[in-house]
């Protein structure tokens, strides 16, 4: 079983709560309006990954409490996912999913990897992002529409907390000069930035 991944991020403090690996991966078939990330959406795109082998990466990384699947669309390989969050969290780590499909649309599914990935699932964020309705200042979410649903007890303590903390971004220079930006923010204020000191 495999998993198409655009970007595999060993350990990140924005993509969900705590220090985490980060996978977003390649192929999305919702391409909302304004998406920040166009290019992970061709599903021939990225690199081709066994589940058993990203498994052992992630288990192999001290001081991460959990992975989190962002995309792309993680739904649309919503069976290799479970699979990879079932061997995770048997080793006591969380699960993360944002997605662009609303819960409701997930629980109404025929298709069983659906229910195995919600069911693996300790946060869903879910909603498609609006630009119109763009807002970086709620934590971990685009715009206005998106919601989290916390799916067991793991981060239920933060469900009246999460208001009260703001975005982040990180940014990492690569050994060729290129700039990785993670997180959320107002990107275009960001290219600006950059355009100002490059």
């Amino acid at each position: 079983m495999f998993i198409r991944i655009r970007r595999f991020l060993p350990e990140t403090k924005v993509e969900g709560p705590g220090n985490r690996a980060c996978i977003w991966v390649q192929g999305c078939s919702i391409q909302c309006s304004d998406c920040a990330v166009p290019e992970s959406w061709p599903t021939s795109g990225g690199e081709k990954v066994k589940v058993e082998e990203l498994a052992q990466k992630i288990l192999n990384i001290p001081n991460i409490e959990g992975i989190t699947f962002s995309g792309g669309e993680p739904f649309d390989q919503a069976k290799s996912l479970a699979s990879l969050g079932c061997i995770v969290q048997k080793e006591g780590l969380s699960v993360v999913t944002f997605t662009g499909y609303t819960l409701e649309n997930i629980q109404n599914s025929a298709d069983p990897g659906w229910q195995d990935l919600l069911s693996v699932t300790d946060l869903l964020i879910d909603g498609p992002y609006i630009s119109e309705g763009h807002d970086p200042t709620n934590l971990w979410v685009g715009s206005y529409n998106q919601r989290y649903h916390f799916l067991t007890s793991r981060y239920i303590h933060l469900k009246y907390e999460i208001s009260d903390v703001s975005n982040r971004i990180e940014v990492r220079i690569q050994e060729d000069g290129s700039i990785l930006v993670n997180g959320m923010t107002n990107f275009s204020k960001l290219e600006d930035i950059f355009k100002g000191i490059i």
